[in-house]
């Protein structure tokens, strides 16, 4: 029997990638709501510190890092501490035709979006700083099983995330581990406004979403189930929040 609320994230440690903008500002904002003590990073001093700024409670940090880089992920790591939860949410998108992707493209795709969370992953179980009964969350993406134009290495570079996500499982769960991807459809976040402005027919792809455009709330409740307690039994899945977007398409995780 639990003590105390399962959905409750009192009492946790948590950390967030990504947090200076978008779903992963909101993770840290929502988790932080919910009891947590949060470790925040990202790239941009700025809007980081604006997030450390809004978040409720005490006892929070943020670090800044660029978690393409080695020695950031060191640092984060060093200053990180004991975990009991992490969200990967930090990563970029670019609208490319296959047709003309190049090495370079598919590089950064790969580094900021699939090497850099299984990297930090490693140095922080390496370091065993998430403790037993912890959750690992990785921001995946509807597009890794949708085919959106023009998002070839994106869509990659998520997909592999299942993959790592689900090896890993395995390989945790003997520490009471567990490890999970959230596959989010169409949220309004900076990364969405650059894809429209990019070129991309969002109007036509929110009219065949049943429940619309989602928010970055709507992500980050998901995150905090995925965190707490609740989801005890819960790990190598797959969960995909897209308002009802993939209803008509043959997707199987």
């Amino acid at each position: 029997m639990m003590d105390q609320d399962p959905f409750s994230l009192a009492g946790k440690r948590i950390l967030v990638t990504g947090a200076s903008s978008g779903i992963g500002r909101q993770v840290a904002l929502s988790c932080a709501d919910m009891g947590a003590q949060l470790i925040i990073t990202g790239r941009d001093p700025q809007r980081l510190q604006a997030t450390a700024d809004e978040l409720p409670g005490s006892g929070h940090l943020a670090v800044i890092a660029d978690l393409a880089q080695p020695v950031d992920r060191e640092r984060l790591v060093e200053q990180t501490g004991v975990i009991n939860g992490l969200v990967h949410a930090a990563g970029i998108s670019r609208l490319v035709p296959f047709r003309m992707i190049s090495q370079a493209h598919l590089s950064e795709m790969f580094e900021h979006n699939t090497y850099a969370p299984m990297m930090l992953t490693k140095e922080l179980l390496g370091k065993k700083r998430v403790v037993a009964g912890g959750s690992i969350v990785f921001i995946s993406a509807l597009a890794s099983h949708s085919g959106a134009q023009a998002t070839a290495a994106y869509a990659a570079s998520k997909s592999a995330l299942l993959g790592a996500m689900r090896s890993l499982t395995i390989e945790v769960a003997k520490h009471g581990i567990r490890a999970n991807c959230i596959a989010p459809g169409y949220v309004r976040t900076p990364m969405l406004n650059g894809l429209s402005q990019g070129g991309a027919q969002m109007e036509r792809l929110i009219e065949q979403t049943p429940l619309g455009l989602g928010d970055p709330q709507d992500i980050a409740y998901a995150a905090a189930f995925h965190l707490a307690d609740a989801s005890r039994w819960i790990t190598g899945n797959y969960f995909i929040l897209d308002g009802g977007l993939s209803t008509s398409m043959d997707i199987y995780a």
